[in-house]
């Protein structure tokens, strides 16, 4: 199976779903994680330039440590919003590339105007990549497929419907989020947040919720057609 995720900024992926992509590598999937924006306005002190280059590299660390491929959206904070046909034509091509039997992606009732303008962005483009008479750059036409809405930041209003157990995966998790040394190692000295123990908390409390140590929560996209009666998450 193909799996294809997609975040906003570098480390959303790591903070809400890698223990579940994690998984799926491990039981032969091919997995590739997109990051939509460059996250260029995440930090205070280093300049935005410098920063795209710093965030992209540790992505692509982050995804070596899981055997997942990450692919970069090419746009900047805040330049995701609804009706932009640019953002639309280049998830198409990016889905058709990634030719995926699953979608993760934000939720839409996420805290951030980025989230959710990439939910949104998601929805819209993973039909539109099913369409033969739609020319983008990738001339490929894409399956309609499930998609699955991830954790919003410390699991708020959000009410999963389905959990994958992560508890073999939550190390591995931890790692990977902390190879976003900008982001966390700014957040422990000047705001005093451990981040890292922030998401390995947010994961045992879904576990909780579902008998296991470690879990992550999905919620299916439950609209016309993008149902399925299979379980696909592993």
């Amino acid at each position: 199976m193909r799996i294809l995720a997609v975040g906003c900024h570098p480390d959303d992926v790591e903070i809400a779903c890698s223990g579940t992509l994690a998984k799926c590598v491990k039981r032969g999937d091919t997995v590739i994680v997109c990051h939509v924006s460059s996250g260029n306005l995440g930090h205070v002190i280093i300049p935005p330039d410098e920063l795209t280059k710093i965030r992209a590299e540790e992505a692509k660390k982050a995804g070596r440590m899981a055997g997942i491929e990450v692919i970069p959206g090419g746009f900047d904070d805040l330049e995701i919003y609804d009706n932009n046909k640019e953002a639309r034509d280049k998830m198409v091509d990016i889905i058709r590339y990634a030719d995926p039997d699953v979608i993760i992606t934000h939720d839409p009732n996420d805290y951030m105007p980025d989230h959710t303008a990439v939910s949104r962005l998601v929805f819209d483009a993973s039909f539109t990549a099913t369409l033969p008479n739609y020319p983008t750059k990738v001339n490929k036409v894409a399956k309609l497929v499930p998609i699955y809405y991830m954790d919003t930041l410390a699991g708020v209003n959000f009410n999963p419907t389905e959990y994958v157990d992560i508890s073999e995966e939550i190390d591995l998790k931890i790692n990977m989020l902390e190879c976003h040394e900008s982001q966390l190692v700014w957040m422990r000295e000047h705001d005093n947040i451990d981040f890292a123990d922030m998401v390995r908390t947010c994961s045992r409390y879904r576990g909780y919720q579902c008998g296991v140590d470690y879990a992550e929560g999905f919620r299916q996209c439950q609209v016309y057609l993008k149902g399925t009666a299979k379980r696909l998450l592993p």
